[in-house]
C-alpha cells in the first residue's frame, strides 16, 4: 500500500472512532454522528490541515460505503408499506415537491439567481433517509407509526431523486435515459426473481447457506455482497448512479427474507457501520470548499430556506392530512413537525447530485460545497429539532393536538 494512501486511510478511522464518542458524549445525543464524521472530514482534509487525501484506492472504499447505506436504506423500507395509503401519500407528496422545486429554481434561474436548475431542484427534494436510520433507530422510532412515516417520505425521498437525476441529468437525453432505466429495472426484477426458486425454503442451497451463515464462510453476507456489487456493476454499465443499483440490492435483499434475519442484519451493520459507510461521510466532508462556504453565507441560508419551503412545508401538510381507520388525525402538531423535520434532512443524493453536476461541468465546486455544507447543516440542525419535540410517551399514541 503506498504511505500516502496509508496515512489517509489512519486519519479517516481516527475520524471514524472519535465521531460516535465526542457524540455519545452530547445529551440525549442532539448532535448525529454523521455530522461529526462530516466535520472532522473537513478538518483533515486538502481546504483544511490536509492530512488525508482521495485517491483511486479509498475512492473504491467510499463508493462501497455509499452503496452499503443504500443497501440497508433499502432493506428497512416494508414495500406492502409503499403501496399502502401512507405510501401512495408520501409518492403524491414528493410529485407535488417536485413541480415546486421546478418551478423556484426556475424562477430564480430566469434572473440569474440560479444554475444547474435541474441539479439543484433534485437536490431540493431529497430525504437522507440513510442518514436517518441509524437517528430513528437510536430513539426508537423505527416500529412507531411516525417512524413509518418518515420511512414512506424518505423511501420516495431517495429513490425518486435518483430516478430523476438518471433521467433529467443523463448525456442521452430523457427518452434514451428512461430505455435504460427500463433495461435496468428488468435485469432487478431477474434478479429478484433467482432468490425465489433457488433460495426456496428447505432447499439444499438454503441450507447449506445456514449451515455456513456462523462459520468462517459468512456465506449470507459474502451473498448480500455480490448481490450489492452485482447491482452496482449493472448500475455502471447502464451509466446509471450507483445509488439505483443499491437501492435496488436492498429491496431484492428484504424479498429475499422478508420476515428478516438478525443475525445477518447484524453483521451488515457490523461492516456497514463500523467500516464502509464512515468512510463515506468522511471523504465527503473532505471534498467540502471550507473558504468557498465562508464566502458566501448567503447562499447557504437561502437554500436551507429552499429545502424548508419545498421538501418540509409539503411533508407537513401531507402528514396533517393522514387519518387512522377512525377517521381521526394520526398524529398531533408535533409529530407533524417531527416527521416534516426528519423528511427535510438531506445530505448523501445532495452530494450525489451535485457531484454528477459536477461532473457534466453545470456547477462549479464552490457551488456544490455550498450546497453539500447545507445538506450537513439539516443533518445537524433538522434531527436536533425534531428531537427536542419528541416525547416517548406520546410516540405511541395517534391523534394529539
Amino acid at each position: 500500500m503506498d504511505a500516502a494512501v496509508a496515512t489517509s486511510l489512519f486519519w479517516i478511522a481516527v475520524a471514524a472512532v472519535l465521531a460516535p464518542l465526542i457524540a455519545g458524549a452530547v445529551p440525549r445525543r442532539l448532535v448525529p454522528e454523521v455530522v461529526l464524521l462530516l466535520v472532522a472530514g473537513v478538518l483533515i482534509g486538502p481546504y483544511a490541515f490536509d492530512l488525508a487525501e482521495t485517491g483511486s484506492e479509498i475512492g473504491i472504499l467510499r463508493e462501497l460505503g455509499l452503496g452499503m447505506l443504500f443497501l440497508l436504506a433499502g432493506y428497512e423500507i416494508d414495500p406492502a408499506e409503499l403501496r399502502g395509503r401512507g405510501g401512495r401519500r408520501a409518492m403524491l407528496t414528493w410529485c407535488v415537491c417536485m413541480l415546486l422545486a421546478l418551478g423556484t429554481v426556475a424562477a430564480l434561474g430566469a434572473v440569474g439567481q440560479v444554475h444547474a436548475e435541474i441539479a439543484v431542484a433534485i437536490a431540493l427534494t431529497s430525504t437522507a433517509l440513510g442518514t436517518l436510520l441509524p437517528i430513528l433507530a437510536d430513539r426508537g422510532l423505527v416500529a412507531t407509526p411516525l417512524g413509518r412515516s418518515v420511512l414512506n417520505h424518505g423511501a420516495f425521498g431517495e429513490l425518486l431523486p435518483v430516478v430523476a437525476m438518471a433521467t433529467l441529468l443523463g448525456a442521452r437525453g430523457a427518452l434514451g435515459s428512461l430505455i435504460v432505466l427500463l433495461a435496468f429495472a428488468v435485469v432487478a426484477v431477474a434478479v429478484a426473481v433467482l432468490p425465489t426458486w433457488i433460495l426456496g425454503e428447505g432447499s439444499r442451497f438454503t441450507q447449506f447457506v445456514r449451515l455456513g451463515s456462523d462459520t468462517t464462510a459468512q456465506i449470507p453476507v459474502r451473498l448480500t455482497m455480490l448481490l450489492l456489487v452485482g447491482l452496482i456493476a449493472v448500475a455502471a454499465v447502464f451509466d446509471l448512479d450507483i445509488i439505483l443499483g443499491a437501492f435496488a440490492a436492498g429491496f431484492i435483499l428484504r424479498r429475499t427474507i422478508p420476515a428478516g434475519d438478525e443475525r445477518l442484519e447484524k453483521k451488515l451493520d457490523g461492516l456497514g457501520y463500523g467500516f464502509l459507510i464512515p468512510i463515506f461521510f468522511v471523504t465527503s466532508g473532505m471534498a467540502i470548499d471550507v473558504g468557498a462556504v465562508a464566502s458566501a453565507p448567503g447562499i447557504l441560508l437561502a437554500f436551507l430556506g429552499l429545502l424548508v419551503l419545498v421538501r418540509g412545508v409539503p411533508v407537513f401538510v401531507a402528514s396533517r392530512l393522514e387519518r387512522d381507520e377512525t377517521g381521526n388525525r394520526m398524529f398531533g402538531t408535533a409529530e407533524q413537525l417531527q416527521i416534516a423535520l426528519y423528511s427535510t434532512t438531506g445530505l448523501p443524493l445532495i452530494v450525489a447530485v451535485t457531484g454528477v453536476a459536477v461532473s457534466a461541468e453545470q456547477m462549479t465546486n464552490a457551488s456544490a460545497s455550498i450546497l453539500v455544507a447545507a445538506g450537513a447543516v439539516t443533518v445537524l440542525v433538522l434531527p436536533m429539532l425534531a428531537g427536542l419535540l419528541h416525547h416517548p410517551a406520546a410516540a405511541e399514541t395517534p391523534g394529539r393536538a
